[in-house]
């Protein structure tokens, strides 16, 4: 018998159904449930802005909609890439189509499950009940989670896949989440490589693409994804996670040509055409980036799930096009944003590129270039970041482009390069982001190439007897350049050789300081917000704990999205 936390008594559902005889045959099934609330939706649309206000026990969701592009799949992953689902609701899928492979996908991404049509009465009561069950069952790991304890929560999850116990594959899921989030690589391929031995599932070895990807083992993530998508073309996160790999090594256009798929799979997931669209935009494809870009505006201008660097790049698309009338809207649009979102720096640091963009088009040259003056005066503070930085790059190459002289601009360019062409990633995106002006694209490239000959001259002078210089070296770089990768070398150097260096803990002390005294991070580029759920993961809602002092560990590993 459930217990009383599983009974579906007194609990609040969501019917999401276009057809309105489903529907209504649906609601009066959970009536005689005892459910004590139930809201009706015909539209997937209006589901998201409902969701993004209200919690469910229950979210029942049809998988088709008539006359619209945005499937009830589409919901669920957008749901969850914006943590809108709290673990405690229930996502089951309702679909007509009586074909495994159609519903597969919804299955496993809600951990809930999928219902056929037709069905019984008995068989939704079941269904739910189940799913409830499981929760609670599971309660203990994300009372763990909720609690901070990560290790002990996977330690808990890994105990119940070994012992076979009740949902352990669930269980095991939650652990690789877990074990990924924390930096443990290995630990979690090897439980995802666990649940493939003892049952292939898809999820699985989505799974183990992604601690490859995490533990910078790109070419091994880029294997197991072709595998998995020759398997199964139609598993739209295999080719989320293709793409990050594809794009984390420098290859763009093989990047960009993997989002597009997974658009044309899920072409209603916002997230998803806002990364073809950058990526596009990036690649120099303006065309496809301009339609992509649109495209996510109108179909989720007002929702969680839109990123509004997506605004950004709209409005250099249309100041390239010639476009004043489509910038202006840009413009009135990221305003607006702006009034809701006053209080968020990025934001307010978005809004000012649109807005010197405006300045510009509108032949306000001296407004603009005081605007650009005052961006380029945040360029060594501890909160410019890399999308900071690939703005402000093409925010100049835009003012170079139409024959404006500032004559500070090359050394912004400099600067900008030393502290973020850490990799080959980041140098080409920040490169590419300078198309409007090839020369600031050749500084940029100087800019790497110098990293690269400090990094290797100081490994020469350890090599040749003096560990302790190459630090110190390093540290000096490092520091002139505000540059992540030196200081992870110095780091690493110094873990090495810490036997033979008397003041090892005194230079550890002066990097760890340098590190958050300047935001010194050797994170992966990236494009928009990374802060979503990864793809292929599930949706973890904990609290965000307090970041500690970064190490050099594999670069910008990707971790499970958190909600505070």
């Amino acid at each position: 018998m459930a217990s009383a936390d599983c009974r579906l008594s007194g609990t609040r559902a969501l019917v999401i159904d276009s057809n309105p005889t489903s529907r209504s045959v649906l609601v009066a099934q959970l009536s005689e449930f005892g459910l004590k609330t139930i809201v009706q939706i015909s539209r997937v649309r209006d589901a998201m802005s409902r969701l993004e206000f209200a919690e469910f026990e229950f979210v029942l969701c049809e998988h088709n909609f008539r006359d619209d592009t945005y499937s009830g799949q589409a919901l669920l992953d957008d749901l969850r890439r914006a943590q809108l689902l709290p673990f405690s609701t229930v996502f089951i899928m309702v679909t007509g189509e009586a074909s495994y492979e159609k519903v597969a996908e919804a299955a496993e991404s809600a951990l809930d499950g999928y219902l056929l049509k037709p069905y019984s009465s008995g068989t939704l009561y079941e269904r739910l009940s189940q799913a409830r069950h499981r929760k609670v069952h599971l309660r203990p790991i994300f009372e763990a989670i909720e609690a901070g304890d990560f290790d002990g929560a996977a330690q808990i999850c890994m105990q119940r896949f070994k012992d076979r116990e009740l949902y352990w594959l669930y269980a095991a899921r939650i652990g690789a989440e877990l074990l990924l989030r924390v930096g443990r690589h290995r630990e979690a391929q090897e439980l995802f490589e666990a649940v493939i031995a003892a049952k292939t599932l898809p999820w699985a070895r989505l799974g183990v693409a992604r601690a490859h990807l995490e533990s910078g083992q790109t070419s091994r993530a880029v294997a197991t994804l072709e595998g998995l998508i020759s398997d199964d073309p139609t598993h739209a996160d295999a080719y989320d996670v293709l793409g990050r790999a594809h794009f984390d090594g420098g290859n763009f256009a093989a990047a960009l040509e993997t989002y597009r798929v997974a658009c044309e799979l899920t072409p209603g997931s916002v997230a998803r055409l806002q990364k073809q669209g950058m990526m596009a935009f990036y690649t120099g494809d303006r065309e496809t980036a301009t339609k992509a870009l649109h495209r996510a505006v109108v179909l989720g201008l007002e929702s969680k799930m839109f990123d509004l660097q997506s605004l950004v790049l709209l409005a250099f698309a249309y100041v390239q096009d010639g476009d004043g009338k489509s910038l202006s809207r840009c413009h009135d649009q990221m305003e607006r944003a702006l009034e809701r979102q006053h209080d968020n720096p990025r934001v307010r640091r978005l809004a000012r590129v649109v807005r010197t963009l405006d300045m510009l088009q509108r032949r306000q040259v001296g407004q603009a270039l005081e605007a650009i003056r005052q961006q380029a005066h945040d360029i060594r503070d501890p909160d410019f970041d890399f999308e900071a930085a690939c703005n402000l790059i093409a925010l100049l190459s835009a003012l170079a482009s139409t024959s404006i002289d500032l004559d500070e601009a090359q050394s912004w360019v400099q600067t900008v390069g030393l502290r973020f062409c850490s990799t080959r990633g980041a140098n080409e995106l920040l490169s590419h982001s300078a198309a409007a002006h090839s020369p600031y694209m050749d500084h940029l490239r100087d800019a790497h190439a110098q990293i690269t000959k400090q990094a290797e001259q100081a490994m020469s002078i350890s090599l040749g007897g003096n560990p302790r210089g190459a630090i110190v070296a390093l540290i000096g770089h490092g520091t002139n350049a505000l540059n992540g990768k030196l200081m992870d070398l110095a780091s690493l150097a110094l873990q090495r050789h810490e036997a033979r260096i008397p003041d090892a803990s005194a230079l550890q002390e002066q990097i760890d300081t340098l590190r958050v005294r300047f935001g010194l991070t050797t994170g992966r580029a990236s494009i928009g917000q990374d802060n979503l759920r990864p793809p292929g993961s599930i949706s973890l809602r904990v609290s965000t704990p307090k970041p500690p002092v970064p190490t050099p560990a594999a670069p910008g590993a990707m971790s499970m999205a958190t909600a505070t």
